[in-house]
Order: structure tokens, then C-alpha cells, then sequence
């Protein structure tokens, strides 16, 4: 297996939510939207400016994200988190401090855990559940 990659759905502010990850995170954010891609004559004017499929790039790190909504509808739930492991104490810091602005909920703050790292746990304003990790053993 090369990479496990997180892949996040939203319902028409794919794009919002993309562009703060970037400002949190950093790196090159490519988006396509439904108007530029061959589902555009069969989707309705009210979704041409939505997001088809979005790539935040930074490194080896890769988030990726779409408003294309299954037919069941979007559930929020507790399955899926967003690992984020940093490579130094500021790094973590920072993304900690930017990903919980804006509406966010600090789960557990960052802390010392019995394994030597610096970890704790938030949700972003748009419901997705973060963990943050810097190693200072590795």
C-alpha cells in the first residue's frame, strides 16, 4: 500500500473549506467545479459553480475533497479523522491554533503523552475531526 489519503465531502462549500485548509496548512490547492468537467449539461445551474473534485497538495501530504453529496445524503459521524503528524513543535502548534479559528472546538489540547509526543484532538468549524502529532522521539 503507497498512501492512505482522507478524502472529505461537503455540500456546495467544498471550496470555503478547501481554501482555509490551505491557509491552515499550506501547499497548492487545485479545484475543479462541476461547470468544467464533462457533468456540466447534466447538472442543474445551481451546482455548476460547486466543486467535482479538490486537491490540496503540501509535500507527501494529500487532502482531497468533493460537494458531490451520495444520494443518501452527507451524515456526519465519528469514523473518520483527519491525521495531521507534524514535523516540529511550532508546525503542530500553528496548524493546532489555525484549524480550531474561526468556530472550531478544541477536543483534548495539546499535551505531552506517556509516548513522547506532543498530540491533541480538535474539530474544525466545518464538523471534521482533527488529530495533531509531533513525535519529538522520531
Amino acid at each position: 500500500m503507497k498512501h492512505i489519503r482522507s478524502y472529505l465531502t461537503f455540500s456546495g462549500n467544498c471550496r470555503e473549506a478547501m481554501n482555509f485548509y490551505r491557509d491552515c496548512l499550506g501547499g497548492e490547492l487545485d479545484l475543479q467545479t462541476i461547470g468544467d468537467s464533462p457533468l456540466a449539461a447534466k447538472m442543474p445551474e445551481s451546482m455548476q459553480q460547486w466543486i467535482l473534485h479538490a486537491t490540496l497538495t503540501n509535500g507527501s501530504t494529500v487532502l482531497m475533497g468533493t460537494d458531490m453529496v451520495p444520494e443518501e445524503g452527507r451524515i456526519r459521524g465519528n469514523a473518520v479523522s483527519m491525521m495531521l503528524d507534524c514535523s516540529s513543535e511550532e508546525e503542530v502548534r500553528r496548524a493546532f491554533r489555525r484549524l480550531s479559528a474561526g468556530g472550531g472546538h478544541v477536543l483534548h489540547p495539546l499535551e505531552m503523552t506517556f509516548w513522547g509526543a506532543l498530540f491533541g484532538d480538535l474539530k474544525d468549524k466545518y464538523g471534521n475531526t482533527w488529530l495533531l502529532h509531533f513525535d519529538q522521539n522520531a
